[in-house]
C-alpha cells in the first residue's frame, strides 16, 4: 500500500479531538500485524524495546473540527482532506516505518508512539497518560514528533500560555452614560497598544524565535442598551525557550498591567534544543535543509522537559495547518520516509 493510500484512509477516518476511539482501533488493527501494541485508552504504543538503542517516534490522531473536508482526495499530486497535514500525513510516514522490514530488524529499537487530544488544552493531552503509564519511553536517545515543519528540521518549540484579560466598569443604561463606567471601552488603550505590538526576535543557539502576544477572543455586555461592567478577553502568549513557565507568567502579567484582573487559564513549557546528541546531527545530514526554530508549540515540549531528547519533522507544510483548504504534497511524504528509514537503518 501506498503512502498516499494509507493517507487517504487515515483522512476518510473522523477523528475530531474527543472522537479518535475509531481511528486508533484502526491504526491499532494494522499495526498489530507486525508489532506488538499497548492500548491506553485511545493512544497506543507501537513496539516494544528489546535492548538495542530505542528511538521513538510520535504523532496525536486527533484533528480540529471540519470546515467541509471531511472526505480525502488527490489533485495534482497533493492529498486533500482533514489532518491531511496537521497531522495525519506525519501518521501514515510512522505507520510504513514501522512495518517497514529493514526497519524492523535495523540497529534500532523503533517504537511509535499514537496519542489523542492534542488539539486541544495542554492539560488534556493524551500523551502526558502515556509517558506516565510507560515509564522506559524516557529511555530513548531520540524522538521525533512528525508535526509540519515544511520539510525542515524545526529544534525546540515556544511554549503557550493562555490568560483572561479582564477591564471591570459600572452598569448604567446607555442614555446616561456618565452614571456608569464602560468596561468595554475603558480597555481601548490597552487593545490600541496590543493592535501595535510587533514580535520580540530572540536567538538561541543559532536559531530565530518570536514572542507573540494576541488577544484571540472578546466578550462583554448583556444588552444593547446597558453599559457594559465587565469586558474579558483572551489573550495568547508565545513565549521562547529562555523563559520558564513562571518566567513566562511574569512576563504576561506585566503585559496585561493595565487590566483589572488576570487569569491564567492554559499553559504550556517552551521546548528545548537536544544539543549535542549524536542522532541530532547525524538528522541534520540526512535531512539537508535549514535548522530552524519551531514558532508554534509542539509535544517536544512536554518531551524534552522531562529530559527525552526530541525534535519535529514531518511531511505538512507549516502554511496548511488548520485550513478549510488543508493538502499535502505526496513527495513530501515521500521524502520523509526515505530521510527517516535512512536514519533508522544506519
Amino acid at each position: 500500500m501506498s503512502l498516499s493510500t494509507t493517507l487517504v484512509e487515515l483522512i476518510n477516518i473522523p477523528s475530531v479531538i474527543g472522537n479518535e476511539e475509531e481511528i486508533t482501533t484502526a491504526i491499532e488493527f494494522r499495526t498489530a500485524a507486525s508489532r506488538p501494541v499497548l492500548r491506553l485508552g485511545n493512544a497506543l504504543v507501537v513496539g516494544e524495546p528489546t535492548g538495542r538503542p530505542l528511538i521513538v517516534l510520535y504523532g496525536h490522531t486527533d484533528t480540529v473540527p471540519e470546515q467541509g473536508n471531511g472526505t480525502a482526495s488527490i489533485e495534482a499530486g497533493r492529498v486533500h482532506g482533514l489532518g491531511a497535514c496537521d497531522m495525519k500525513g506525519g501518521l501514515a510516514v510512522m505507520i510504513h516505518l514501522l512495518e517497514d522490514p529493514e526497519v524492523l530488524s535495523g540497529p534500532y529499537d523503533v517504537v511509535g508512539v499514537f496519542y489523542d487530544k492534542e488539539e486541544g488544552p495542554s492539560a488534556e493531552n493524551g500523551l502526558e497518560d502515556v509517558l506516565n503509564a510507560v515509564g522506559w519511553l524516557a529511555d530513548a536517545e531520540f524522538s521525533l514528533v512528525f508535526e509540519p515543519t515544511d520539510l525542515n528540521l524545526e529544534l525546540g518549540c515556544n511554549g503557550a500560555m493562555n490568560a483572561d484579560i479582564i477591564f471591570t466598569g459600572h452598569a448604567a443604561h446607555s442614555a446616561r452614560p456618565w452614571l456608569g463606567e464602560n468596561a468595554v471601552t475603558k480597555a481601548g488603550a490597552w487593545l490600541a497598544a496590543m493592535h501595535e505590538r510587533m514580535p520580540d526576535r530572540v536567538e538561541i543557539a543559532g536559531l530565530e524565535y518570536r514572542e507573540v502576544f494576541s488577544v484571540t477572543r472578546a466578550n462583554g455586555g448583556i444588552a444593547n442598551n446597558v453599559l457594559p461592567s465587565k469586558f474579558t478577553m483572551n489573550l495568547n502568549y508565545r513565549f521562547p525557550p529562555v523563559y520558564d513557565l513562571e518566567a513566562a507568567e511574569a512576563r504576561l502579567r506585566q503585559v496585561a498591567s493595565d487590566a483589572d484582573e488576570v487569569i491564567i487559564t492554559d499553559r504550556a513549557p517552551a521546548g528545548t534544543i537536544p544539543e549535542g546528541n549524536r542522532h541530532l546531527a547525524r538528522m541534520e545530514g540526512l535531512v539537508g535543509g535549514a535548522r530552524t526554530a519551531k514558532q508554534g508549540w509542539t509535544d517536544v515540549a512536554r518531551l524534552t522537559g522531562r529530559g527525552i531528547p526530541a525534535v519535529n519533522f514531518g511531511p505538512g507544510e507549516v502554511a496548511q495547518a488548520h485550513q478549510a483548504t488543508e493538502s499535502v504534497p505526496i513527495q513530501n511524504l515521500e521524502f520523509v520516509f526515505d530521510v527517516m528509514r535512512r536514519f533508522l537503518t544506519s
